[in-house]
């Protein structure tokens, strides 16, 4: 029965540990302060804006509808 344990933990510890051992990655080759701008960044900013434009069109709306009425 403890030959099953040690053998699970050796297993356990060995599934745990190769991995980060086999990904491991060197270090960044460049500035680390640089920081990419992509396509994600300005979808985020498109969106913003059509949000925002989206509320000041709302209200517009409703304050010309309480004006008519």
């Amino acid at each position: 029965m403890k030959k099953n344990t040690v053998i699970m933990f050796l297993l356990l510890a060995g599934f745990v540990i190769i991995p980060n051992l086999i990904f491991a990655q060197i270090g960044p080759g460049g500035d680390p302060l640089d920081v990419p701008i992509d396509g994600g960044l300005s979808v985020l900013v498109a969106a913003g804006v059509a949000y925002g434009a989206k509320k000041v069109h709302d209200a517009r709306k409703k304050k010309q509808e309480a004006n008519v009425e």
